[in-house]
């Protein structure tokens, strides 16, 4: 399928992701929409502002819609809400989605496109992994810290293994825009890799209510850090994707020299805003006891972080 040199976007969310993604996107000069939710008159009134190490700019005036009847029709749609705000999926595609849109999957977890594969049809569907420090820190306010790779690969089973086309012209898209896009073979792999941080900082991050920095200072936690990181990986190979072991020892430097974060899961938590706990944790541990895996750290946070994010739904304040 043919894509245009100039498409029309439709970006999902504001936040950390969509925010600075986006902002990059209608930067270029992209035709951007941004389906908005709490922070649409905000965008409407003063913009959006993006922090970055790799300049700050600020969009005074960003096309944006605060319902799914306003969205125009998109050749990409980029979905970056969490996992947690999918409720409004499938009304959003169905609006903004012509027979040739491609939907581009921005967030945590795994299978975690299966949603929009469900509406648009698996063929149309593209993950991609962000390693990227970027936070929300008010109304239209981005603040990028670190990194911003993001790794995008077809979701379709009768598209693995290929770098089709359509994947190659949505990375050049990106480019094109300053963002450090990658386009890859395999999305699974891709997608286990990501768990190998995700899962290991976001549930730590949460449990021990510790950033990066200090989960990797302390001996104790780096050395928990790490069993969870080769327990994602020997789950990955039973769910049938090889993983280097070496991507373990990159993880963990990396980790170790960006600035200190705060785990999105971690300010969720703080804010008192639902968790990706079912993305995260629930969609591979399910996905390996599925092969006759079951990964007892993995499910341990799991469970642990199922208890918080239910007592933090039910309003109940430690005492």
């Amino acid at each position: 399928m043919e894509q245009p040199d100039y498409p029309r976007i439709v970006v999902l969310g504001t936040g950390a992701v969509g925010g600075l993604y986006g902002g990059r996107l209608a930067q270029a000069g992209y035709d951007v929409t941004f389906l908005a939710r709490s922070d649409a008159d905000h965008l409407r009134t003063k913009g959006l502002r993006v922090e970055s190490p790799q300049g700050d700019f600020v969009l005074a005036n960003p096309q944006v819609a605060s319902d799914v009847s306003q969205l125009p029709p998109a050749d990409l749609v980029i979905v970056s809400w969490k996992a947690t705000a999918n409720e409004a999926l499938a009304p959003a595609l169905q609006s903004t989605c012509t027979p040739t849109t491609s939907v581009l999957v921005l967030q945590n977890g795994w299978d975690v496109e299966r949603q929009a594969a469900a509406v648009v049809g698996a063929e149309r569907v593209l993950g991609g992994c962000c390693f990227l420090c970027s936070n929300k820190i008010g109304p239209g306010h981005i603040r990028h810290l670190d990194y911003g790779t993001i790794t995008i690969g077809e979701y379709a089973p009768t598209l693995a293994g290929q770098i089709t086309p359509r994947l190659q012209q949505i990375v050049d898209w990106l480019r094109r825009a300053g963002i450090d896009a990658r386009a890859v073979p395999d999305l699974r792999v891709a997608r286990w890799k990501k768990l190998m941080w995700n899962i290991p900082f976001n549930g730590l991050s949460v449990i021990l209510q510790a950033d990066t920095r200090a989960l990797m200072t302390d001996a104790d936690t780096r050395a928990l850090v790490e069993q969870i990181m080769r327990e994602v990986l020997q789950l990955a190979r039973a769910c049938g994707s090889e993983v280097e072991e070496s991507h373990i020892d990159k993880l963990l430097r990396d980790t170790a020299e960006m600035v200190p974060y705060a785990s999105s899961m971690l300010l969720d938590y703080q804010n008192r805003r639902p968790m990706e706990v079912e993305a995260i944790f629930g969609n591979p541990m399910r996905a390996g006891q599925a092969v006759g895996f079951s990964p007892p750290r993995i499910a341990t946070l799991y469970h642990q972080l199922k208890f918080l994010d239910r007592r933090q739904r039910s309003a109940v304040v430690p005492g």
